[in-house]
């Protein structure tokens, strides 16, 4: 397994950049998450379309043409040492055929979001680079914990995660490591046959997703069994399945782990031996724990979880 490039770790001073790769923000939504960034230390320079906003069938965060601006000054300005997405929504496939890492290449840097930004995270390690699947700087209906921002800083700071789980009836026991990828299931769906899909060879896949019809989420599982991809991966780690099933009668976000879209996605796999952990807490969720996608984790899954990175 070839190994990935982690970017340097963020000292105090260093500058955030923000941007809104896909969907649109207003100033009120980001107030909280630009202000814990400078309590932390860090400067947050924010991009130039950040509040723009777009109307085309979507509230995207400005043409595609001015999102693509924002994500290349943030990629390639020397100054910048970490990316961190406003939010997700959709938008990130438009800008990935013209994503420019020249700079980057030269100096990386952290890439932190999550939802959409799944794009973004498989197109960074086609290229080797990791990124951090963790909370927006925008933060949802159902709110975000303070450790969730907090063990974001940590990875930037150096800091691998560690995790240890209480045990879900759907496990399936093992101790395994490898490279961790994935993200939004319904993003890892958009990917597949294209040439930004994720490599599943020998890899532990993790999936979450949100407002999804269990028809929906059974045709994206069934799309990755019809390309292979279950045959190819090591282990799956499965998160938040967040306001699944029929949304008009489903508005509780507490329910994040979904017990339904489990079983489904549990009996989709019953015929691999691989190792699986359900109720990863990452997702769209309140908890929403980070993950290193590109990174090496080891799993092991007994009458408890540990995850370590």
């Amino acid at each position: 397994m070839k190994k990935k490039v982690f970017p340097k770790s963020l000292k105090k001073g260093d500058k955030i950049a923000i941007i809104s790769p896909a969907g649109a923000v207003d100033e009120t939504q980001l107030e909280k998450g630009i202000s814990m960034i400078k309590e932390k230390g860090f400067e947050p320079v924010l991009g130039e379309n950040l509040y723009t906003k777009f109307s085309n069938g979507y509230n995207y965060a400005g043409t595609e043409k001015e999102r693509l601006q924002d994500i290349n000054w943030a990629f390639n300005d020397s100054g910048i040492s970490a990316i961190w997405a406003s939010r997700g929504g959709y938008g990130c496939q438009h800008l990935i055929q013209h994503i420019k890492l020249t700079q980057f290449l030269k100096d990386p840097k952290w890439y932190i979001g999550y939802s959409d930004n799944t794009v973004i995270q498989s197109f960074l390690l086609k290229k080797g680079f990791v990124s951090i699947h963790g909370q927006t700087i925008k933060t949802s209906s159902f709110g975000v914990t303070e450790e969730s921002y907090d063990l974001v800083f940590d990875v930037l700071k150096g800091k691998a995660p560690k995790y240890n789980l209480q045990t879900n009836q759907l496990n399936r026991q093992g101790n395994i490591e490898g490279e961790l990828i994935g993200g939004n299931l319904a993003l890892i769906y958009a990917l597949l046959g294209t040439p930004y899909s994720f490599d599943f060879k020998d890899k532990i896949l993790f999936i979450e997703d949100i407002g999804e019809n269990y028809y929906a989420l059974d045709r994206m599982i069934m799309s990755l069994e019809l390309a292979g991809v279950f045959k190819k991966i090591k282990a799956l780690v499965v998160g938040g399945m967040t306001n699944m099933g029929d949304e008009k009668e489903n508005k509780n976000y507490e329910e994040s782990f979904d017990g339904f879209a489990y079983q489904l996605i549990s009996e989709r796999i019953a015929k691999y031996k691989f190792p699986v952990v359900f109720g990863f807490p990452n997702g769209h969720i309140k908890d929403n724990r980070p993950l290193i996608i590109g990174g090496t984790v080891k799993l092991k899954i007994e009458n408890k979880v540990k995850i370590e990175f």
